[in-house]
């Protein structure tokens, strides 16, 4: 009996271990499925066709500043000419007001969107939105922190502009001096990577001294404002770098009413008919142009692209490049176009 006790726990035994090796032969025959799966190239997105109009929003921060107003402009007549109707519309970089606009959109079943984001996290909901209603976003100026959302991300090349007008900068300031610098608003990346372009070239230089650095968030009135204190505060100062034209604008006034017009270099990064009219005067050393026009054709051109054929032929992030205006070339800009 005993000896019939140990036959019949071997059989069982190897039944069980039979049982657990046919167990795991189909979960590695599901693993080996998967592993196939996963080495292969992802699914082609489907393309997006449009909402089914053939209304282009074009949704940008206030047409206040000269730059937006330029993108929006030139968007809206080259989709005109392409047989679009427009619908241009701002957000004031308020995302929340900008996730309507989106919604909006979406209830004209837009064919596409043009857009120059109100916030690079904040903006990333709102062309998700568009893309499951089946509209392409096309953004222009500003990136938002995602890939394959967005069709086109076309924007200046900020680091390679910042760099070559703080080049300029330097010059001018003949590599010593103090100096102050006026910030973009903090939820715009093209904000820091200005600031970092020009902070890598002027660091380099042990006798340019940075004395103060204050955020104007791209407008004009708080720059003359915080320019103003700066002033005050380090009479000692012969230059100013700003994130863009506008804030730049501000800084040469509270110069100008300081009584140092032309005391002070002072750059900033745009190519504003205003800064072009202050590099003539004198009151101003240079800007790097960003193509706002050229770029916003750009969109509207892949946007009419990709509807017809379902892709642009392109990468989604593109950079077109700055130029920087100085004294030298000033007379060959005008409304953000540069025309050799």
């Amino acid at each position: 009996m005993e000896k019939f006790k140990k036959v019949f726990v071997l059989v069982m035994s190897l039944c069980l271990m039979g049982l657990a090796f046919a167990g795991c032969g189909g979960d590695n025959k599901t693993a080996q499925s998967g592993s196939s799966g996963s080495s292969s190239s992802a699914p082609v997105q489907k393309a997006l066709t449009g909402g089914g109009s053939k209304i282009v929003y074009i949704i940008t921060p206030s047409h206040s500043n000269p730059f937006f107003k330029t993108e929006a402009d030139a968007a809206a007549a080259k989709a005109k000419t392409m047989g679009y109707e427009v619908k241009v519309v701002s957000h004031d970089d308020d995302a929340t007001k900008q996730s309507e606009l989106f919604d909006n959109a979406i209830s004209d079943k837009a064919a596409a969107i043009i857009c120059d984001n109100a916030g690079a996290d904040a903006t990333v909901a709102a062309v998700k939105k568009a893309r499951d209603a089946n509209i392409p976003t096309f953004l222009i100026d500003r990136e938002i922190n995602g890939s394959g959302i967005a069709i086109s991300q076309i924007v200046a090349n900020n680091y390679q502009g910042a760099k070559a007008i703080a080049e300029v900068f330097v010059e001018k300031m003949g590599e010593k001096g103090n100096y102050a610098e006026l910030l973009g608003k903090e939820s715009d990346t093209n904000a820091g990577v200005r600031s970092s372009a020009f902070h890598e070239v002027i660091d380099q230089y042990s006798d340019l001294k940075m004395v103060a650095q204050q955020t104007a968030n791209w407008e004009q009135t708080e720059a003359y404002q915080k320019a103003e204190t700066i002033l005050q505060s380090n009479p000692d100062i012969q230059g100013i770098v700003c994130g863009n034209d506008t804030m730049a604008m501000g800084a040469i006034a509270a110069i100008k009413n300081a009584g140092l017009q032309g005391k002070i270099a002072v750059i900033g990064v745009d190519g504003s008919d205003e800064a072009a009219a202050a590099i003539k005067d004198g009151s101003m050393t240079g800007t790097a142009l960003q193509q706002a026009a050229l770029i916003a054709e750009m969109a509207v051109e892949q946007a009419d692209k990709y509807l017809k054929d379902g892709t642009t032929g392109l990468e989604e992030k593109q950079l077109v490049d700055c130029i920087a205006i100085t004294n030298k070339n000033v007379d060959k800009l005008k409304a953000f176009v540069y025309k050799e």
